[in-house]
């Protein structure tokens, strides 16, 4: 399987990939070629992943501040739909 363009990865596709290479790694079967590639593709989807994160924050600040006059109100999980 072709590997995707670490931008073309959803977080949740990045965080799956990097499961994937920690586990590889630690079956310690791998060449020290193809374990430094791992290495460094989860070392870059590391860093993607903290960037993706890092601007879902900053998304969440800025909503939050357009609406700090809006009230707050308990979550109803009761109202949740299966």
């Amino acid at each position: 399987m072709a590997k995707k363009k670490l931008e073309n990865l959803s977080f949740e596709e990045s965080l799956n990939e990097l499961d994937t290479i920690v586990q590889s790694l630690e079956q310690g079967e791998l060449s020290l070629e193809e374990s430094m590639a791992l290495f460094e593709r989860g070392l870059n989807l590391s860093k993607v992943s903290q960037d993706k994160l890092q601007t879902a924050e900053q998304k969440v600040k800025i909503l939050l501040t357009q609406n700090e006059t809006a009230p707050l109100a308990n979550y109803d999980s009761s109202t949740d739909q299966d």
